[in-house]
């Protein structure tokens, strides 16, 4: 198959993605059972630059809008949905650049394979000394930590006098360390019934000492370093954007092998499922669902970017608006998983079929922090009294 070769501006994402399709299917058995990405198919994700969509271009990204962030990462998801989880959690991770030295975020990611990996902040806290922190302690949930080459620490900051750091909001900052993966320690703990091919494992360090320079907090959109309109959006948001997509991506496969089962089977007794009405009208209402689903986030996702600034964050409304695209977007695609899996009946609870994975895969991604029912109940309390929960917006 063709690649693209890094640097190039002229082939879209979202193809370099679907080109991809078939090798990443192709491996899809070897990635949960060994729960990393094999080669030559991580050098070829490399190639099509699909961990640097996110990434500032002063760096040597490609900076792409949200919404085609958004296709491309459900594209590969419809053919693994942990290489799509790896991917977004990748991309997502990139995020740090514009808040990190110029220099700093070079030296990263002057290698075309650079990829980041961290969990989510802790109880683990980061001493601040002359020129840097020193930190120990575990964290968990690290997704992508097998490719990456890179590792970060989520910490609230003890002062040398023993006070917490503050932000510019009067509360306690979390700052993020990065450093290079060899001082860390795995701690091989991913056993789920789904998403085994991330290898979302924990990890540990002892005593580590990280330069200032090697340091940024990712709590401020108005903090970074990039200029543009995609840097104005919350990582929160982003983030949420990429779990949206992954959950979509595997949905939308999931309906498709069914419609594609459906020109099949026929149940015993009965008429082949596709000239069942009631099949016909499921499989409709699914693919709207889905349909208006990614269109209504893409929708906000486009008009946020119009009126975005190339330096001021965007604001409260138009974080709710990505907050609840995305919280419908992944409550939709859970619920068009759960329809196929049900409608495909004893077809869907073998395994090696079309769905089993994809439904454990789904229903791993559905106990995710971003894919929590009380976002709505935030976006809702927020759009009655402009008080967010600012950590998810």
């Amino acid at each position: 198959m063709n690649h693209v070769s890094p640097g190039s501006a002229l082939i879209d994402p979202v193809a370099r993605a679907r080109a991809l399709g078939p090798e990443i299917a192709a491996a899809a058995d070897d990635i949960e059972r060994d729960q990393t990405i094999p080669e030559p198919l991580l050098t070829h994700i490399h190639d099509a630059r699909l961990a640097r969509m996110l990434l500032p271009r002063s760096v040597g990204g490609d900076q792409v809008e949200p919404w085609i962030y958004f296709r491309a990462i459900e594209e590969i998801a419809r053919h693994d949905g942990s290489v799509g989880w790896n991917l977004f959690v990748a991309n997502s991770a990139a995020l740090i650049a514009p808040f990190i030295p110029l220099e700093t975020a070079r030296t990263i990611f002057a290698d075309p394979r650079a990829t980041i990996a961290w969990g989510p902040p802790n109880q683990c806290v980061a001493t601040a000394e002359p020129g840097g922190y020193r930190v120990t302690g575990e964290w968990h949930f690290a997704s992508g930590n097998r490719q990456a080459t890179w590792m970060g620490a989520h910490c609230p900051v003890i002062e040398p006098d023993g006070s917490r750091r503050l932000n510019r909001a009067g509360r306690p900052t979390i700052r993020t360390l990065l450093f290079r993966k060899e001082h860390t320690v795995p701690i091989h703990d991913w056993n789920t019934i789904g998403m085994r091919g991330t290898a979302s494992e924990g990890y540990r360090v002892s005593d580590l000492f990280v330069p200032e320079a090697f340091s940024g907090t990712r709590e401020d959109p108005s903090l970074r370093r990039d200029p543009s309109p995609l840097y104005a959006f919350t990582m929160q948001g982003l983030y949420a954007v990429g779990v949206s997509a992954v959950a979509s991506g595997i949905a939308s496969a999931m309906l498709d092998a069914f419609t594609a089962l459906a020109c099949e089977k026929v149940p015993r007794g009965l008429q082949r499922l596709a000239d069942s009405p009631v099949v016909q009208a499921g499989v409709a209402r699914q693919e709207a669902r889905i349909g208006a689903a990614r269109g209504w986030l893409t929708d906000i996702l486009k008009d946020i970017w119009t009126t975005a600034r190339d330096t001021a964050p965007i604001d409260l409304n138009a974080r709710l608006r990505v907050r609840l695209g995305c919280a419908h977007a992944i409550e939709t695609a859970v619920a068009v998983a759960d329809y196929v899996y049900k409608a495909a009946g004893t077809s869907a609870i073998f395994l090696g079929t079309p769905f089993e994975r994809r439904f454990r895969d789904i229903h791993t991604l559905s106990q995710q922090i971003q894919s929590r029912d009380s976002h709505f109940e935030a976006v809702g309390r927020a759009m009655f009294n402009g008080d967010p929960d600012e950590l998810f917006l």
